[in-house]
């Protein structure tokens, strides 16, 4: 359902283009076929890496979808995945789009209340769950979702009650049909499925209310695949380290769907923890990741030199200086004099090539996004050899509207629109896009969709940002985050957020201030480098809480962070912050399982820190 009022155009770039229109069903079974590869998805067990060969993908996948055929699990049904990236995760998946039922994949960090409203809203038949603490879940919320009938859990479990049933037996009882069912017609069937049918629905972990589900069909998803492989070069000799949830739509379209169909050796790392080991053993060429991966990257190169001493710390500072100026050079197409290729030859032993070791060494690039990307760690990455191609989307555009090009990687901004996205950007500064990977809408939400989609098809992204005139697109924060002085003056919050997140001192940050005086941060610092800095200037405590309360430690924080924003208009400078003595986290509600900040949460969670603020300064 399409909106019935129209949107003034401030200024628009992209084109429809001739982007076939498909199902998954395709691009799963052309796969298949043409790579034949025996590794094509490796996960670690107790005795190494296994890989699994597309061979085995499809007869698993086959046992399962014929496995919930059996189990009366019709096409259309909503089939629900709550786990962690594992090979039955892919499995399920695939057995969904060959099955032609609709995949609902839930984050495994939910607690059980968010669990129950998702699976109750959208009509579960079916749930796969990974452990036994997610099996746990759906136990506890099961007799509140009258529609849930068959639960599927992937590892072996003593536990079994009427209605729990492994993953293996699942795959049996499928492996008793495979006889009765002809290939030819088990393939055709589901490649049958209409392009506009309904792939999946995903739930949005808005900051504000009840998340939303969003519904994007077959196309949706083929569109933006075969729009990204038009301008994304990987295939079939590439590796990749899958480690963002693949419940996300990020990783699932990116680091599932695009990868697997190029034929990329997908290899899942044993959790987000261990991604700084798995690197080292993978080797990837290619990783889709978040900004707050590349910002603890960093951070961790600057703790090796500050642990190193005023030397090292030196040594460091002089190599990002050569290395960028050599960066401008090649950026503006200009040669890079023999001096500058002698200094950045040793900067690049000193420094560069230790960090591309650290992540493998054969990364050819990184795709980022899911957030913004400072900026400053864009060209630090880019200046070492680590190109980081940043993109931008959301669930509702599943998800990629524009992405900058290898070869024409524009620092600051997302890129252009894919091939038969357009963009457009409002009088308000909203950014607008229209195209074939737009959701058909919101689960059971018809005013919601129509107030997301205008009549004129474009969907408003809730994002304020700038188009330039060659196309790039720049994002500069989000329409709701914006905050509003009490002098009525309007502070893009992200911005500044980005440039403090580039201190060594600090892990999170969060900007406060709407219907206030002025802006305030809530500081959560990097413990490892504050810690040592305390120790370097005598100050003994006992515990966090004492460090983040010594009025030394907030002066330093004060005069390292805010004396960074004194270019910034006077209205926009924060004059206070308050340091927490934790991480801002998914379980207290404090940040979204996409770890975007829930401001209103962190406002009424810490008043009592923060009201004090404000009444120093009064």
């Amino acid at each position: 359902m399409e909106g019935e009022v129209s949107t003034s155009i401030l200024r628009s770039a992209g084109s429809p283009a001739d982007v076939p229109e498909g199902n998954i069903a395709e691009l799963f079974l052309e796969a298949v076929d043409t790579h034949q590869k025996t590794d094509a998805l490796r996960h670690k067990q107790a005795d190494g890496w296994r890989a699994i060969s597309h061979r085995q993908i499809y007869s698993d996948v086959k046992r399962a979808a014929l496995g919930l055929a059996a189990l009366g699990v019709a096409p259309g049904d909503r089939v629900a995945i709550v786990s962690e990236n594992r090979p039955e995760w892919l499995l399920s998946d695939f057995a969904c789009v060959m099955s032609r039922t609709v995949s609902v994949p839930l984050y495994p960090n939910l607690p059980a209340d968010q669990v129950c409203y998702m699976l109750r809203d959208s009509e579960a038949k079916a749930v796969f769950v990974s452990t036994e603490e997610q099996l746990a879940k759906v136990r506890e919320v099961k007799a509140d979702v009258p529609s849930l009938e068959h639960v599927i859990v992937y590892d072996e479990t003593p536990t079994l009650t009427p209605g729990v049933r492994t993953f293996s037996d699942v795959l049996a009882l499928g492996e008793s049909r495979v006889d009765d069912a002809d290939d030819d017609e088990y393939r055709a069937r589901a490649l049958e499925t209409d392009p506009h049918d309904l792939l999946t629905i995903l739930y949005t972990s808005g900051t504000t209310g009840q998340p939303k589900g969003v519904m994007l069909t077959h196309n949706n998803l083929v569109s933006n695949i075969r729009s990204a492989l038009q301008v994304l070069d990987v295939g079939p000799s590439d590796v990749l380290l899958s480690a963002l949830p693949l419940s996300h739509v990020f990783e699932r379209m990116a680091g599932h769907y695009t990868m697997f169909y190029a034929g990329v050796a997908i290899w899942y790392a044993e959790s987000f923890k261990a991604v700084e080991g798995n690197l080292l053993e993978v080797r990837p060429t290619v990783m889709t990741m978040v900004p707050r991966f590349y910002e603890a990257a960093y951070a961790g190169v600057e703790e090796v030199a500050r642990q190193g001493g005023p030397a090292k710390q030196k040594i460091l500072n002089w190599a990002i200086d050569v290395a960028s100026q050599r960066l401008d050079r090649k950026l503006e197409n200009k040669r890079v004099g023999p001096l500058l290729a002698l200094r950045y030859g040793i900067a690049d032993r000193l420094v560069f090539s230790k960090l591309r070791s650290k992540v493998g060494g054969r990364i050819r690039f990184f795709v980022s996004g899911g957030a913004p990307l400072s900026p400053m760690l864009a060209r630090f990455f880019l200046s070492g050899g680590l190109p980081i191609i940043e993109g931008y989307g959301l669930t509702e555009t599943s998800p990629v509207i524009a992405l900058n090009r290898l070869e024409a990687i524009r620092l600051g901004t997302v890129g252009e629109p894919l091939p038969g996205v357009e963009v457009a950007v409002a009088e308000d500064g909203e950014i607008l896009t229209r195209g074939p990977h737009v959701m058909k809408g919101y689960y059971k939400m018809p005013e919601a969709t129509a107030a997301a989609i205008d009549a004129d098809g474009w969907f408003h992204t809730g994002d304020i940002g700038e188009l330039y005139d060659d196309g790039y697109l720049k994002i500069t924060d989000r329409k709701k985050d914006l905050i509003v002085t009490a002098g009525g003056k309007n502070i893009a919050p992200q911005p500044i957020e980005g440039r403090v997140k580039n201190s060594p001192y600090v892990s999170q940050v969060v900007m406060l201030g709407d219907r206030r005086k002025f802006p305030i941060l809530v500081i959560v610092p990097d413990f490892r480098a504050l810690e040592s800095w305390a120790a370097s200037q005598g100050i003994e405590v006992d515990s966090r809480e004492a460090l983040v309360r010594d009025q030394r430690v907030v002066d330093f924080m004060e005069s390292e962070l805010l004396g960074s924003l004194a270019d910034l208009a006077r209205y926009e400078r924060p004059k206070k912050i308050a340091l927490l003595s934790r991480e801002l986290s998914i379980d207290a509600g404090e940040i979204t399982p996409t770890l975007k900040v829930r401001r209103r949460i962190i406002e009424e969670k810490y008043w009592e820190l923060i009201e004090p603020l404000y009444a120093e300064q009064s």
